[in-house]
């Protein structure tokens, strides 16, 4: 009795009565549920060649899918104070899943799973967990908290004051590569968290001399990190063959012979995905009726997701799909634009941020416009680390959507916001 007396007065002492975004609520969850029947639809192949059970991993998503819905629900219904002042979230996701990522490579290979190479999940009996997906949240969380302690009376700075300001958060940056990048040969995650930081930034009013240099600095990072491991040497070869003819015909002859790359085969991974693509066509082939997942395109229900689901069910139902993620990133934007805290603006933001060019990388990836990157399709990938990550962000968002307030800007002025004071 005494349990149960315990937990009604911490659902007291945490209710809030506020009206979350029950919008943004009920599409990510049926976003989530489409991703989980894609899991079963699109890993028929897989589960065969494994010998797994018919539904391993429709089960495995079901169980994640139906916890993140479930601690959505839970977080929008929290006092936001709580959830960022109380109990410090933010900051306990990142030490936590960055101490993960720290201390992964000294664990015995037993309770790590590799994927090309790489460690990338600690594994836990019948759980893998990737700290990346929760480092990104954690990430987000940190440089809200400090734009809004920096960049919030900063005025105008010249561009020397503002180098010294914007250094910090390229080492936090550079060192975050080190693990993500080097150790897990991961490009493509630190890839985003520059990009997300970078807009974060731009939306923090700094200026475009600083952005251009963060920009020159990246780009000068992306070539040291591609070129110290021949594995992306490779891979980016093997991925301009297959497109070079598009961006060379513009370039006069002579530079034309000098970057063009003779030794490499097309990616068959990008040719099996544009062949399920163009299956499609406008209805589809049907819900479990593609051919391309049956051995011609691996990791179908994971990295190649749109593919497998644009060959199902065709342009108008994955137009009706992506209208829904794209609903949801609009929703996300607009709680970041009226919301009065300062960090939640900057958080929400973020994480509109990382869903949008998670979902832009893939789709350029899959169709051959940029080498694959390997980045989860948010909501829809299979992956339990990924879509339980999403969970917890957008029940801190949900929390935080209480506070939009629908009276003028103008009646708000007066008002003294106890929660900007953290």
């Amino acid at each position: 009795m005494k349990i149960i007396s315990w937990f009604k007065d911490k659902a007291l002492l945490y209710a809030d009565d506020r009206t979350p975004d029950y919008y943004l609520l009920y599409t990510a969850s049926f976003l989530m549920i489409v991703g989980m029947i894609f899991s079963y639809s699109l890993s028929i192949y897989t589960v065969d060649y494994y010998d797994y059970s018919q539904f391993h991993f429709f089960l495995r998503q079901g169980i994640v899918v139906l916890f993140s819905i479930l601690l959505m629900w839970v977080f929008a219904h929290i006092k936001p104070s709580v959830i960022f002042k109380d109990w410090k979230l933010g900051i306990k996701i990142f030490i936590f899943s960055g101490l993960l990522l720290v201390f992964m490579k000294g664990l015995p290979a037993s309770m790590v799973t590799e994927s090309g190479g790489a460690a990338r999940w600690i594994r836990l009996g019948p759980i893998s967990i990737s700290p990346v997906e929760f480092v990104k949240i954690g990430f987000i969380y940190i440089l809200a908290r400090s734009f809004h302690k920096r960049f919030s009376d900063s005025g105008k700075l010249t561009l020397k004051q503002e180098t010294k300001e914007i250094l910090p958060y390229l080492g936090f940056l550079g060192f975050l590569a080190i693990f993500i990048a080097v150790m897990q040969k991961d490009l493509g995650n630190t890839v985003l968290l520059g990009v997300v930081m970078l807009f974060m930034m731009y939306f923090a009013e700094r200026s475009l001399k600083i952005l251009f240099l963060i920009v020159t600095f990246s780009i000068t990072a992306f070539i040291t990190l591609v070129a110290i491991a021949p594995h992306r040497v490779g891979r980016i070869k093997s991925w301009w063959s297959s497109v070079q003819d598009s961006y060379l015909e513009y370039l006069p002859p002579s530079m034309q012979e000098s970057l063009r790359v003779t030794d490499f085969d097309e990616p068959y991974q990008v040719n099996s995905s544009l062949s399920a693509i163009n299956n499609g066509g406008f209805f589809g082939q049907g819900l479990a009726e593609g051919n391309m997942k049956l051995g011609f395109l691996s990791e179908v229900h994971t990295d190649f997701v749109l593919a497998g689901i644009l060959e199902e069910v065709g342009f108008f139902g994955f137009l009706f799909i992506l209208g829904l993620i794209i609903f949801v990133i609009i929703r996300l934007f607009k709680i970041s634009r009226r919301v009065k805290n300062q960090v939640h603006h900057y958080f929400v933001l973020g994480i509109g941020l990382m869903i949008s060019f998670e979902l832009i990388i893939n789709s350029f990836g899959i169709t051959g416009m940029i080498p694959i990157k390997g980045i989860a399709v948010p909501f829809l990938s299979y992956g339990g680390s990924q879509i339980l990550a999403l969970g917890l962000a957008l029940g801190m968002v949900l929390s935080i959507s209480k506070e939009v307030d629908e009276v003028p800007n103008k009646a708000l002025e007066d008002e003294d916001d106890e929660s900007l004071r953290y």
